[in-house]
Order: structure tokens, then C-alpha cells, then sequence
């Protein structure tokens, strides 16, 4: 059952709303656009925001789904964060999109509400606090990644591993923003 819940956390994962809401709405593909991410932020400046808020619960759901059902059927925790980190995974490397996917920010808050609500919550609070008094998207999610999955580390040992290769890999998902940040030229929403 586990392994069968990987695939298809992974295949739910790689299923990119902000593509699908751009290509029904007949707007151009998020990845040429803007920041070339296929995500919220990005669909903020290219497709406003409703689109951005579909693709925003969208991707939150996908992390949220796999971890709530891998719950229902009896899995313990670590099984649980495998699984929220394989719908991270499909996500940021999606099957349907030739591996071209988002940061993996919205995914990561879905399955950290499905896993330990408090974290998720904290790391709302996190990226909310720093995206007010910055208004730079992507070091808000930094923030709230770096301060908040450690938290659930913590309280939650078992997802020890799964979280410190999720941290691991949004970091590096992330590092063009890290450069830019570095450099002083990361997009803000005060332009």
C-alpha cells in the first residue's frame, strides 16, 4: 500500500495547475512568462488573481490529499512525510510537464497542514511577516521553509528525514532566488 501511495502522491504532485487554469483561460504557458515558475506567485504577475489563488489552492491540495489519505488508511507519520515529500517531488519535477515544475512552497504548506498543523500554521505566519515587510515572495517562502520545517522536525522526530530532504531540495530549488537576493536584484511586488 505505501509503495503504491508514493506513485500516486508523486503522479498527483506533477499535475500543475497553474498550466492547466493557463491553457483554459487561454493565457500563455506560466514557464515563458514572468519568472518562468509555474506557481502563485508567478501567476500573480502574469494571470492575475484569481488565477493565482486557484493555483495556489491547487497546489496546496496536492500536498495536503496524499498525506490526510495516507492518514485515513492507517500509516504512521514517516510513511505520511515520504509521502507529502513524493507529492513535493511531482510537483517540482512533474511527469505531464517534462520535468519543468514549480518551487514547491504551496505543496510543502499542504503537506505540512496535513502532517502537523501548528508548523503549518507558524510558517504561514512566517511568510506572511516577511513577504509584508519585504515584499519578496521568494524570501518569504525561504523564511517560513527554514524557520518552520525544522519546528516540525522537532515536535514530529519520525519526519526527521523526509523534512531534511524536503528543506535540501526546496533550497535548491530556490537558489537562482538566493543568488538574486545575494545580488540585490530579486523581483519584489513593490515595482
Amino acid at each position: 500500500m505505501f509503495e503504491l501511495l508514493l506513485v500516486c502522491a508523486y503522479l498527483v504532485g506533477s499535475f500543475s495547475f497553474a498550466i492547466v487554469l493557463s491553457r483554459y483561460y487561454g493565457n500563455s504557458d506560466p514557464r515563458v512568462q514572468g519568472s518562468g515558475n509555474p506557481g502563485a506567485t508567478n501567476m500573480l504577475r502574469v494571470a492575475g488573481k484569481r488565477l493565482a489563488i486557484l493555483t495556489l489552492l491547487g497546489d496546496l491540495s496536492k500536498g495536503l490529499v496524499p498525506v490526510l489519505f495516507a492518514n485515513a488508511v492507517g500509516l504512521n507519520l514517516q510513511q505520511q512525510a515520504w509521502i507529502g515529500l513524493t507529492a513535493v517531488i511531482g510537483h517540482l519535477y512533474p511527469l505531464y510537464f517534462s520535468f519543468r515544475g514549480g518551487k514547491g512552497v504551496a505543496t510543502t504548506a499542504g503537506m505540512l497542514l496535513g502532517l502537523y498543523p501548528p508548523a503549518a500554521l507558524l510558517a504561514l505566519l512566517v511568510w506572511s511577516l516577511t513577504f509584508f515587510l519585504t515584499r519578496i515572495s521568494s524570501l518569504a517562502s525561504l523564511a517560513s521553509v527554514t524557520l518552520c520545517l525544522p519546528l516540525l522536525a522537532w515536535q514530529q522526530p519520525l519526519a526527521l528525514l523526509p523534512v531534511s530532504m524536503l528543506s535540501a531540495l526546496l533550497v535548491w530549488r530556490h537558489r537562482s532566488n538566493l543568488k538574486d537576493l545575494l545580488d540585490g536584484t530579486e523581483r519584489n511586488f513593490r515595482d
